[in-house]
């Protein structure tokens, strides 16, 4: 567990520090805000979509914590190329890996590939909100629901 602590301090200081696709896409098919009352996280998602429906490019832009901002960081790497289908399942192992109980083992799931350092999050609960805000815009996006934002309450 203590690889896995220094791994997630690691990645989330690095993608919180120089966050990837930290920028508007234009022009976009879609787009959501997202906002964590709890710790006052803001985020807009812009993402353009393929003529199928799979995610061609994906931005973010606001502001937030180091886990908020790794977050989406991470998530604009691991959905590029994905159709909705895909990013649910993905959205949904994230959830289960970030709300499990510390004691149950991390999966040993490709699929998740980057995400799982996100693992260090359940020794902080308060700061599973901030981890999962980006993961709850991206699905406001995509169901089209962009007139309120997507929060974490």
């Amino acid at each position: 567990m203590s690889e896995l602590r220094d791994l997630y301090q690691e990645v989330i200081l690095d993608h919180g520090r120089h966050p990837r696709n930290n920028q508007a896409v234009d022009p976009e098919t879609v787009h959501a805000h997202g906002h964590n009352p709890l710790c006052g996280d803001r985020l807009r998602l812009s993402i353009r979509l393929d003529p199928d429906g799979k995610i061609e490019k994906i931005g973010f832009t606001g502001s937030g914590c180091a886990i908020s901002t790794a977050s989406a960081s991470i998530l604009t790497q691991v959905v590029e190329g994905l159709g909705r289908e895909e990013v649910e399942a993905l959205f949904k192992k994230f959830q289960d890996l970030v709300t499990s109980d510390i004691e149950t083992p991390v999966p040993d799931d490709p699929a998740l590939g980057k995400l799982l350092v996100f693992a260090g999050v359940r020794e902080f609960p308060v700061r599973i909100k901030c981890a999962t805000l980006a993961w709850h815009t991206l699905h406001s996006a995509l169901e089209g629901d962009s007139a309120r934002p997507a929060t974490t309450e």
